[in-house]
């Protein structure tokens, strides 16, 4: 019965999207990119050699979790081509060219059927999940193929389907799963309860990733003539009401220079940031180096990770609304962090920085205003918090190397 309703549950998912999608342009790309998923596939894979390794991410996000595992895995296994799908055109749209996968795709929705067609055209070696996506076919398929499905940097609580007395279907799933990498000894806790037994604590392949973005740094001239020696406090991931609570500061420290990331890059946000900023803005598209501009608006996205190199302070949006987005790639630069209060507590991460006062949890502009003045006029302070994020960071490392270390057991270069 559960899985009946899971079925249904998929299949009334996918009716909505397409009901939606003239009306939706994120509806409308996983709609069209799904549409002829096995024609694209047998393309790329059909008349393939080599060994395949599948890496499936939710979004951009999961993505960049779960990159320094994928290139560890293809300098350890070159032989082998790479799959990369994702679920949201937020992930795909950016990374469809990414040059390490032989093909990029759209994760095919999940049934028995196109579970079936789908591990029938790739024929992949081993696949690797990361973060979350329990897909029952897809990973009950892997299973019935003895094909090794690992889910990586993944995190439990207890309020998940898994812990509850309905959840056996999500049960099930796990236990189908060859191994799962957890960030945290809880969530090997709770997986033990319910009779998981190939778990590790391997930590946070994101905490690899940042490490990796501050040794490869990228310079940006635009924005480095932006800043032209000034401090420079960036807003990264930024949401309306995020930019209702910062704006305030950003009209007021005038020997700041602000640079603002909003997390969507659609007229609706870069009319509104025009609407409250009221000191000399510029989009970063059309800057034309003039050192009068105080606010530079980034409207490109896949750069926000290289600006907080030039930054003295970061504020970081999402968590006034569903929740807070990365604070690591701007950690890992040791800068001082802002957040709001709402809704951060699910960032183990985020938790452990406001406990050790290496970042800020922020209820309104009294309140940012505040922690901001202490940090600007206390330099050791400063110091001792710019100290606390980096090294959190650099004490956190080292996760793809411990699932790397399980993937030479299962597999052989």
């Amino acid at each position: 019965m559960a899985l009946i309703l899971y079925d249904l549950a998929v299949w009334c998912f996918k009716i909505v999207l397409r009901l939606v999608s003239p009306f939706h342009q994120k509806a409308k790309k996983m709609v069209q990119g799904r549409k002829h998923w096995k024609t694209n596939l047998k393309r790329d894979f059909q008349d393939l050699d080599n060994p395949v390794v599948w890496f499936h991410c939710a979004s951009l996000g999961e993505f960049e979790q779960g990159r320094p595992l994928l290139e560890s895995f293809y300098r350890v296994f070159p032989n082998y081509k790479v799959l990369l799908t994702f679920f949201s055109p937020s992930g795909y749209e950016v990374r469809k060219s990414y040059p390490h996968a032989h093909a990029v795709h759209y994760l095919p929705w999940d049934t028995a059927s196109n579970a079936r067609e789908f591990y029938n055209i790739v024929k992949p070696t081993v696949s690797f999940i990361i973060k979350y996506e329990f897909w029952y076919h897809l990973i009950q398929e892997g299973r019935n193929r003895d094909i090794p499905v690992m889910v990586c940097s993944s995190l439990f609580n207890g309020g998940q389907i898994f812990f509850k007395p309905y959840g056996g279907l999500f049960r099930k799933i796990l236990l189908n799963l060859e191994h799962i990498f957890v960030q945290d000894l809880r969530s090997l806790e709770l997986l033990e309860k319910i009779g998981i037994s190939s778990i590790t604590v391997a930590g946070d392949t994101r905490m690899d990733r940042v490490t990796a973005i501050t040794e490869n740094t990228t310079g940006n001239e635009v924005v480095q003539k932006f800043v032209n020696g000034h401090e420079a406090f960036i807003i990264g991931s930024s949401w309306p009401q995020d930019i209702a609570v910062i704006a305030p500061l950003v009209n007021s420290e005038t020997h700041l220079k602000f640079i603002i990331a909003p997390h969507e890059i659609n007229e609706n946000h870069l009319a509104q940031l025009d609407s409250v900023i009221e000191r000399s803005s510029a989009r970063l598209s059309e800057y034309s180096g003039s050192a009068e501009t105080d606010v530079l608006i980034i409207d490109t996205i896949g750069i926000l990770s290289h600006l907080y190199q030039y930054g003295k302070y970061a504020y970081i949006g999402g968590a006034f609304g569903k929740g807070l987005h990365n604070i690591l790639e701007a950690a890992t630069f040791g800068l001082p962090l802002f957040f709001g209060s709402r809704n951060y507590k699910k960032f183990r991460e985020a938790v452990s920085l406001v406990e050790s006062e290496g970042a800020f949890a922020i209820a309104d502009t009294k309140e940012l205003n505040h922690a901001y003045l202490c940090l600007e006029h206390d330099n050791g302070l400063y110091l001792r918090t710019s100290e606390i994020c980096r090294n959190f960071v650099k004490e956190n490392t080292g996760a793809t190397k411990i699932i790397m270390d399980h993937v030479l057991t299962v597999l052989k270069p």
